[in-house]
């Protein structure tokens, strides 16, 4: 599996941890920046970035870290075709993906111990979206609104 990830300065140490943690794993890893936490970087630009590798098929599924995770999920959310959530435990970990089909995981660095995030990684990139009767038609009403009220 392909992972996309980025960073803003914040999460930028964390990001660095994760890759190595990634590759140990075997997922094949496109780091999209920020390419050091010296000075702020724009989370938005990293956010699409990431998610152009959701949108074109390269990648199946991105992770995003920052200092909350909420900035990195409102960009990601405003890009069609995206789905994302800030996780910062097991069960939405899992929840998320099995039941919204989110593909990018936004995880806050100032909120999540590092000792954690590897838990977090795992369960999301296990984790499959459900495919009965119900959840297929939630991520296509969630499709179609993208741009829309």
């Amino acid at each position: 599996m392909v992972v996309s990830v980025g960073s803003d300065h914040c999460g930028y140490r964390m990001k660095l941890e994760m890759i190595k943690v990634l590759k140990d794993w075997g997922y094949e890893v496109i780091d999209n920046g920020c390419d050091d936490d010296s000075r702020p970087s724009y989370f938005p630009e990293i956010a699409k970035a990431v998610c152009r590798h959701i949108q074109d098929g390269t990648a199946q599924k991105a992770i995003m870290f920052c200092g909350t995770g909420v900035g990195a999920a409102i960009a990601c959310n405003k890009i069609p075709g995206v789905r994302a959530s800030i996780i910062h435990d097991v069960h939405c970990a899992h929840q998320a993906v099995e039941h919204d089909d989110v593909q990018v995981m936004c995880l806050g660095s100032k909120i999540v111990g590092e000792w954690l995030v590897p838990d977090l990684m795992k369960v999301f990139l296990e984790a499959k979206a459900n495919q009965d009767d119900w959840t297929p038609k939630v991520v296509k009403m969630l499709d179609e609104m993208d741009g829309k009220i």
